[in-house]
């Protein structure tokens, strides 16, 4: 369509809207000049937020989208990659401009792939001496792994026959990598409880300056929002840990947190949180509200809340949250989590609450509420299930038994903002495919292509790509 036509069709459809406006001017009172300004703004507003009749384009891509990722198939050329002689695929990671998709293996060895042409590019034989389990890119050429050997390596694209660095100071298997890019910090977590930062800007061969930022037991994920003012962990006892208006440049001194013994903040589904249990030992002795950072006597950044968040069907029951994902926009928290007797396993979305507290402080606000859920199948029982957002935060991809399922926050995949339900609703299966021989452990969606990629515990990893 050429611009003058698209130039018309708009100032037609404006026309229409702002005549329709001007006709109901002409057949009301003065008084309701006001409320008509603000039908014009509304109509302004919806349109921008993909709402109403006339979309804006920049917006109006949503169809297209669901109709490509709801065709999503094994990529007849690049099915079952084969990592056998590597052992289970732990992580998958795309470089940010989608490049390069590198696998962390379960023996010892990363391995690189074209993401595009599904060819080989390299492998990073003995990458460390136990278990690859993250991988987190810094930039589109330097990356980070780490491992069961308590270590993380640092890597350059451009010079792959070494590490850049190793770095040390965990004492136990290092889980999870994330990347503050405001100040360049690595942030890393294990099951040695840690969380620790380092100065990437000082990075030389013998590491770069690190320091412990803070400590919690039964540590299972640690992850950054995008903009990063916030930091949530997840441990195996069943509570989400959030850090407020974050600075990792502060360490966190454990003893600081008193009440993180003293109460617990159980999250319902409409995000209201009870009252501080009087009687009842807590489970792990882990348990408060959101600490008031001066009521503490702490700094006024880095405030601690402590939720259990509600998991459908485990109200009397403990569970362990076993994988923990942000969306890309910072509207929800993704998590996958099991039975304390490991016979249920669910993925529930938890929508952020930002803004001023609604009830006294007796009884803390909840900065979650729990939105949208789906049972999983439960199957590998023990092992991690990675989940993912898609690019632009519409579709999750979750591993389902020997395949993956793409879920949707309603029929339409719209936006989470546009389809918020007053109550808690089910996840809607988009599509399932299955193409491996054993179970989904990792999935992840590819930052610039219509592209996913899984991996399974035979050590298989299969591209996926819409079918024309």
């Amino acid at each position: 369509m050429s611009k003058p036509v698209r130039l018309f069709l708009l100032f037609r459809n404006c026309t229409h809207v702002l005549g329709g406006l001007s006709t109901c001017t002409a057949t009301t009172d003065p008084g309701s000049v006001e409320s008509n300004s603000n039908s014009l703004f509304s109509w302004l507003h919806n349109r921008t937020i993909r709402r109403g009749l006339f979309v804006d384009p920049a917006r109006d891509n949503f169809r297209a989208m669901t109709n490509l990722y709801s065709s999503m198939s094994p990529a007849a050329d690049s099915v079952n990659l084969s990592t056998q002689t590597h052992g289970a695929v732990f992580n998958l990671e795309y470089s940010p401009d989608g490049s390069v998709l590198t696998v962390a293996c379960e023996q010892t060895e990363v391995l690189l792939f074209d993401p595009v042409s599904s060819k080989h590019i390299k492998t990073l034989v003995e990458a460390h001496e136990d278990c690859v389990n993250n991988i987190r890119f810094l930039d589109n050429r330097l990356f980070a792994t780490c491992s069961d050997d308590t270590t993380i390596a640092l890597w350059d694209l451009r010079k792959l026959n070494s590490k850049v660095c190793s770095l040390h100071g965990h004492a136990s298997w290092v889980k999870n990598i994330e990347y503050d890019t405001n100040t360049r910090l690595l942030v890393t977590s294990g099951f040695d409880g840690n969380v620790i930062t380092w100065d990437t800007n000082r990075v030389t061969e013998d590491g770069c300056p690190h320091k412990k930022f803070f400590h919690t037991r039964y540590l299972m994920r640690m992850r950054l929002t995008p903009d990063c003012s916030k930091m949530l962990i997840s441990t195996s006892s069943g509570y989400l840990l959030i850090l407020h208006d974050l600075d990792l440049t502060q360490s966190l001194e454990v003893g600081s947190y008193r009440m993180l013994r003293a109460r617990r903040t159980p999250l319902s589904s409409d995000g209201s949180a009870s009252g501080s249990r009087s009687t009842g030992a807590p489970r792990h002795g882990n348990d408060s509200g959101k600490i008031h950072p001066h009521r503490e006597g702490l700094s006024p950044r880095n405030s601690l809340e402590v939720l259990t968040p509600e998991i459908p069907g485990e109200r009397d029951r403990g569970n362990c949250i076993t994988s923990l994902q942000l969306h890309p926009k910072g509207w929800a928290a993704l998590i996958r989590c099991s039975s304390n007797m490991d016979d249920q396993e669910w993925t529930c979305v938890y929508e952020f609450q930002d803004g001023a507290p609604t009830r006294p402080p007796v009884s803390p606000r909840c900065s979650l509420r729990l939105t949208h859920y789906i049972e999983e199948a439960n199957v590998g029982r023990g092992y991690i299930k990675e989940l993912c957002f898609s690019p632009d935060g519409r579709l999750i991809c979750s591993p389902y038994g020997y395949g993956v399922r793409l879920l949707s926050f309603d029929e339409n995949c719209m936006e989470l903002s546009d389809c918020l339900p007053v109550q808690t609703s089910c996840l809607r299966e988009v599509r399932s495919i299955y193409s491996h021989s054993d179970v989904v452990l990792t999935t992840k969606f590819s930052p610039t292509h219509c592209q996913l990629a899984s991996g399974c515990l035979s050590g298989r990893v299969s591209l996926y790509q819409p079918r024309f």
